[in-house]
């Protein structure tokens, strides 16, 4: 069962981000926690721009932790496979959402001077 702290949306977001990272790459591979957690964030900007982080709160990701609490979710209902090296930890403070959807947004302070 799944966690009822995040929406379905969450978890469906988390696998196409994963299949957004795997189209970036020239070859299919392991992809780590941080490179999800970086996917997530992009695949975010691209489809939901400014809204981004607002979106991903609605879901209840909220951290970069909460991307690897979905991801391990899943992992335990067999819908992804992980390796021994995993840990829920590699999701752990990839980035603040702050700084990431908001600070470091295209038109952020640069663009409005």
């Amino acid at each position: 069962m799944r966690e009822t702290r995040f929406d379905e949306h969450a978890y469906l977001f988390v696998l196409a981000a994963l299949e957004f990272q795997q189209g970036r790459m020239t070859e299919r591979r392991h992809i780590d926690g941080r490179e999800l957690a970086s996917a997530v964030r992009d695949l975010a900007l691209e489809k939901f721009g400014v809204m981004a982080r607002l979106v991903l709160e609605h879901w209840g990701v909220r951290a970069t932790a909460d991307v690897g609490d979905i991801v391990f979710t899943m992992v335990d209902l067999g819908l992804l496979m992980s390796q021994p090296t995993d840990s829920r930890l590699d999701f752990v403070d990839v980035y603040e959402f702050d700084q990431a959807f908001e600070q470091a947004y295209p038109w952020s302070a640069a663009h409005l001077a």
